[in-house]
């Protein structure tokens, strides 16, 4: 009764997906979930909740519409954590009913309690009760995700000094909040904080912030940030942050800045969630934050029948790239073939504004030394863009020279993370310049600035010389 094909810890993206994917095939899996309810940290505290945080932000506070009514403008008055809350209920609710419907559709059986090893093919399951199961799969899949990192130094007491986890248990919205961190998590947040008129502080050691990205979008970007009153303190580093009587917390900078707010916000990088898996019984080993090695094409890890998905192995660390690592390992650890991955995926960021990023940056292919041209179209230059009120937000396109193929797409702007999707499939099908020259866009739609970008960049490129 507890032998099974594959064994799947963690029931985040890359979990669902690698055990209902190996249920697919007709194999016998089991999911062990610690949590209360299945769905791992992206259900319940990662991507779904912050991102129905920012749309609840967005809606109440009229975010949208200020560019025609005036930045005064709310769609209600006084907005609170509690108004934040009830939707955020709500979207859990129906995301946690809708996997526990694929989970029996597809006969994935699933236990609650937390796991760790005994050997590479058992797994001993401690139930909130306190009893003990032991389980064996012919295959392990670890995707367990990650948690907060949370040093020392920072006195952490869930009420006005937290992590991105505790944030979303908040009773109140604070007048002011500092943000240590400008990572992806940190401006996330940071920006839709700001958008319910929070003042808000950025910290961060490192000078830049966001360096994955085209430096054209991040600049744009920071420009947005500063012209909304956002401080954005960077290559300065938080030293001591100590709580007041009065119930505020001061820091002190490097510098010897000293900055005092209702709240803080640590949010400078995650732990992989290795911790009690008892990794040496299985002849695992994790690195310094907790993260495992993998083979990037089969996620197999150093022992041949265990591998692992998502957010424990590291970069990119986004659902939808975990819940495909997810699928893949589960095929190749059953015996299934696995198709070799498209090579472009768009990399999203739900900050306010969105930012949606797929293919080389131009920073990236200068290094490469590959001639090019550039194409740029503002939103506010669409007939969309001027309805929606939208007097911000570009859409940038880079070409070869020598090919005319698109080598990357960068977006910033409402919709980037729905738009990018566009020059995703043009890149993953060697689509050029042309493309968005010749083909027809609904008008009017922010879609058609793929055209206007296109046409930016065919202008200087030329026309398609014939051979």
């Amino acid at each position: 009764m507890n032998q099974f094909d594959l064994i799947v810890v963690g029931s985040g993206p890359a979990g669902r997906r690698g055990a209902i994917q190996a249920a697919k095939l007709g194999k016998k899996v089991l999911v062990i979930e610690q949590g209360k309810r299945v769905g791992g940290v992206s259900v319940h505290t990662g991507t779904i909740p912050s991102k129905t945080l920012r749309e609840t932000a967005l809606n109440l506070s009229g975010w949208r519409e200020r560019g025609f009514y005036g930045r005064s403008y709310r769609v209600k008055q006084e907005i609170s954590a509690e108004d934040l809350r009830q939707r955020l209920i709500i979207t859990l609710n129906h995301e946690v009913e809708v996997l526990e419907h694929q989970f029996a559709r597809n006969r994935v059986q699933h236990i609650r309690g937390k796991a760790s090893f005994v050997d590479p093919t058992t797994l001993e399951v401690i139930k909130d009760d306190g009893e003990s199961v032991h389980v064996s799969g012919t295959s392990v899949l670890l995707a367990v995700g990650t948690k907060p990192f949370r040093p020392d130094y920072i006195p952490f007491d869930g009420k006005t000094v937290l992590d991105s986890d505790e944030l979303l248990e908040i009773g109140d919205l604070p007048r002011s909040l500092v943000v240590i961190g400008a990572g992806v998590v940190g401006i996330e947040y940071a920006t839709i904080f700001s958008a319910l008129d929070t003042q808000v502080t950025v910290i961060d050691p490192k000078a830049t912030m966001l360096d994955f990205i085209d430096k054209e979008i991040v600049e744009d970007f920071t420009y947005q940030l500063r012209d909304r009153n956002m401080k954005l303190n960077l290559g300065q580093k938080a030293e001591k942050v100590e709580r007041l009587d009065d119930g505020k917390v001061m820091l002190t900078l490097d510098n010897g800045r000293k900055i005092t707010t209702d709240m803080v916000l640590f949010a400078a990088g995650r732990m992989g969630a290795t911790e009690a898996l008892n990794l040496p019984a299985a002849g695992l080993e994790a690195d310094s934050r907790g993260r495992l090695s993998v083979n990037p094409e089969t996620f197999q890890t150093t022992v041949p029948n265990i591998y692992a998905a998502g957010d424990v192995v590291g970069f990119p660390s986004l659902a939808s790239t975990s819940m495909e690592q997810g699928r893949v390992a589960a095929r190749v650890a059953v015996g299934a073939i696995a198709k070799e991955p498209q090579k472009y995926f768009p990399y999203g960021i739900y900050a306010v504004p969105e930012i949606s990023t797929c293919g080389l940056s131009e920073e990236e292919v200068k290094e490469r030394g590959i001639p090019y041209e550039c194409g740029i179209a503002r939103f506010r230059e669409t007939s969309r863009g001027h309805i929606m009120g939208l007097d911000a937000g570009l859409l940038k396109m880079i070409f070869s020279l020598k090919t005319r193929r698109l080598l990357g797409v960068h977006i910033i702007g409402e919709g980037a993370t729905e738009l990018v999707h566009i020059g995703q499939a043009v890149l993953n099908l060697k689509g050029t310049v042309e493309y968005f020259v010749e083909n027809t866009f609904n008008y009017p739609t922010l879609a058609e600035a793929y055209k206007i970008a296109g046409l930016d960049a065919w202008n200087r490129m030329g026309e398609l010389k014939a051979v």
